[in-house]
C-alpha cells in the first residue's frame, strides 16, 4: 500500500555523512537485512537515517519504523529532526492513538520497543497492508530469546520487507549475546539454530582454559555474519579524536566499612563451598549475590542504614573534584545503584549535580541531561548506567568516573563513550574507583576478560592477541575474593 500524500516529501538528507557512514549505507542498503555494528560514538543514528530515506525514495519500503529504548525517542526525535525533513510520528501506550496514527500517511513511526510488544496484533494487521523497513537501535535490548518481548520480535520479524539492527555492543556481555540478535534478522541461518548449543560453544569458560582454545570457539563467528554486516570502530573508520586515557584510582575502605565488607564476605564464602569444593555451576546467580559486596566496597549505607561514616571512595571523588578543577570542566559519575545517586546528589550541592536514574520520569530525565549540558553551573552529572549509556551524547564533558561497576561490559563501554564521541574536542578521562582488595578488583579483572572475548567476536582484535591477553579463571578468582587469606 503505497501512501498518497498531498505533496511529494522531501526525502534528501540535510547533512552530509562521513565517509565511513556513506560507506555503511552503501554495504548495506540492497540488502534484505544487516547489522550495523558501528562501535559506539560512530553517529550510526545518521547511518540509519539515511538508509531509511533510502527504502523510501527508492520505493522499497511504503513506511519505516524506527524502534530504539525508551529514553532514547526525545534523542531519535532530535536527530530526525536534524538530519532529514521527514516529520516522524511517535507511537505510545495509547492504543487508540496508535491506530489512528498507523491509518494516517506517515512515512517514519518512532516508538519503543515496549510499544512494538504490547500494540503487536495492531502491529501485525498493519503489516499486511504495508510494505515496512524496520531499524532496531540498541538491538541488545533483545539478547534474551526467552524473553516475551524477544519472542514478540521473533514472531514478527519476517513480515517486514527490510530488517536491520544496530548496537555498538553486540555481545553486550557475553558472546552468545550476538545471537538472538541475529535471529530477528535470518531466522537462525547465520548461526546455530538452537540457542541453547551456540551458547555452550562460546560462553566463557567457568574453569581454567587457554586463550588458544577458546579463540577457536569465539573467531569464526565474525565469520559467518560478515556477508550482512559491517562494523567500523574508531579506529578504522580513520576518525580523529581526541585521545582517552582509563585511570584506576586505588581508594582505601574506612575501618568500619572495611569490618562491613569482610563480614559480608565471610558470610558470602560459605555459600560457594561445598563437600564437592567450589560452586560454580550458575555463573549468574553467583555475581547477582556477589553484588552485595560491590555495594559494600562502594557505600555501606546501601546495606546498612545505621551506616554514617564517609566511606572511601566519597573522600576519593572529593579529591578527584579538586584535580580535575570543575570551574573549567564538567563530570559525569558513573554508579549502578539508584540509592548512591541520591546520596551523593545530598552531599554535592555545592556542584549543582543533575541526575539521571530509572526511578525518574523520563522527562525528567531528558531535564536533567538538558541542564547539565547547557547550564554552565552545573558541573556535575550522577546517573546509573541502566538509565543514561546509549544514546546520549555527553561531551560537554570530558571526565568520566565510575564510583563503582557492575559486572555488565556493557554497562562499562556504553557509558564511558557517552563523552567519547563525535563533537568531543577535549582530550577523555575514565576514573575507575577501586577498593583495594576488594571484589572491585575482581570486577577489573573480569570486565577486561568479558572485553577481550567481546573484541575477538566482533573482528577488533586478531586471534592471536587474544591469545596473549586472555586469562581468567572463574572458580579461582571467585576463590580470591571470598578467601583472599588462602590464596
Amino acid at each position: 500500500m503505497a501512501f498518497n500524500l498531498r505533496k511529494p516529501p522531501r526525502l534528501s538528507a540535510k547533512l552530509a555523512a562521513y565517509p565511513y557512514q556513506l560507506d555503511a549505507v552503501r554495504a548495506v542498503k540492497a540488502l534484505p537485512y544487516a547489522a550495523i555494528f558501528h562501535e559506539q560514538g560512530l553517529g550510526k543514528t545518521k547511518i540509519a537515517v539515511d538508509l531509511a530515506l533510502f527504502w523510501l525514495e527508492e520505493d522499497i519500503a511504503d513506511t519505516v519504523f524506527i524502534v530504539t529504548k525508551k529514553m532514547l525517542v526525545q534523542n531519535w526525535l532530535d536527530e530526525l529532526t536534524a538530519h532529514s525533513h521527514v516529520t516522524p510520528k511517535i507511537l505510545s501506550g495509547n492504543r487508540r492513538e496508535n491506530s489512528i496514527a498507523l491509518n494516517s500517511p506517515i512515512l517514519i513511526y518512532l516508538m519503543n520497543y515496549e510499544v512494538v510488544s504490547a500494540n503487536l496484533e495492531l502491529i501485525g494487521l498493519f503489516l499486511d497492508t504495508c510494505r515496512v523497513g524496520v531499524i532496531l537501535d540498541e538491538s541488545q535490548k533483545i539478547k534474551n530469546p526467552e524473553a516475551k518481548l524477544t519472542m514478540d520480535f521473533h514472531a514478527v520479524s519476517h513480515r517486514f520487507t527490510r530488517r536491520v539492527i544496530m548496537t555498538g555492543t553486540p555481545v553486550a556481555n557475553r558472546p552468545y549475546d550476538i545471537w538472538s540478535q541475529v535471529k530477528f534478522l535470518d531466522n537462525g541461518k547465520a548461526l546455530d539454530a538452537s540457542f541453547s548449543r551456540f551458547k555452550s560453544d562460546v560462553d566463557m569458560p567457568k574453569d581454567s582454559i587457554s586463550g588458544p582454545e577458546y579463540s577457536d570457539q569465539l573467531s569464526g563467528i565474525l565469520e559467518k555474519l560478515n556477508g550482512f554486516s559491517v562494523r567500523e570502530t574508531k579506529k578504522t573508520a580513520g576518525l580523529v579524536l581526541p585521545d582517552k586515557t582509563i585511570l584506576t584510582r586505588y581508594i582505601e575502605m574506612e575501618a568500619r566499612q572495611s569490618a562491613i565488607y569482610d563480614s559480608y564476605r565471610d558470610s558470602l564464602s560459605h555459600e560457594f563451598e561445598d563437600e564437592d569444593g567450589w560452586i560454580t555451576d550458575d555463573a549468574e546467580s553467583i555475581l547477582k549475590r556477589l553484588l552485595r559486596l560491590v555495594q559494600c566496597a562502594s557505600n555501606p549505607a546501601l546495606v546498612d542504614k545505621t551506616y554514617r561514616e564517609r566511606p572511601g571512595k566519597y573522600a576519593g571523588l572529593l579529591k578527584l573534584f579538586q584535580e580535575i578543577d570543575l570551574q573549567s570542566g564538567k563530570v559525569i559519575v558513573w554508579t549502578g545503584f539508584v540509592d548512591n545517586v541520591e546520596w551523593l546528589n545530598d552531599r554535592l550541592k555545592p556542584f549543582s549535580p543533575q541526575r539521571v536514574h530509572g526511578g525518574m520520569s523520563i522527562a525528567d530525565r531528558n531535564a536533567s541531561v538538558r541542564k547539565f549540558k547547557t547550564d554552565e553551573g552545573s558541573r556535575v552529572l550522577l546517573a546509573t548506567p541502566g538509565a543514561a549509556k546509549e544514546g546520549l551524547t555527553l561531551t560537554v564533558a570530558n571526565h568520566a568516573v565510575f564510583y563503582d561497576r557492575s559486572f555488565s561490559l556493557d554497562d562499562y563501554l556504553q557509558a564511558q563513550d557517552r563523552i567519547h564521541r563525535i563533537s568531543q574536542t577535549e582530550d577523555c578521562f575514565v576514573h575507575n574507583l577501586i577498593a583495594r582488595g576488594t571484589i572491585d578488583e575482581w570486577v577489573d579483572t573480569l570486565l577486561n576478560a568479558k572485553h577481550q572475548a567481546a573484541r575477538l567476536t566482533q573482528g577488533d582484535i586478531s586471534r592471536s592477541e587474544f591469545t596473549q591477553t586472555f586469562n581468567f579463571n572463574l572458580s579461582d578468582a571467585l576463590k580470591e575474593i571470598l578467601l583472599p587469606d588462602s590464596m
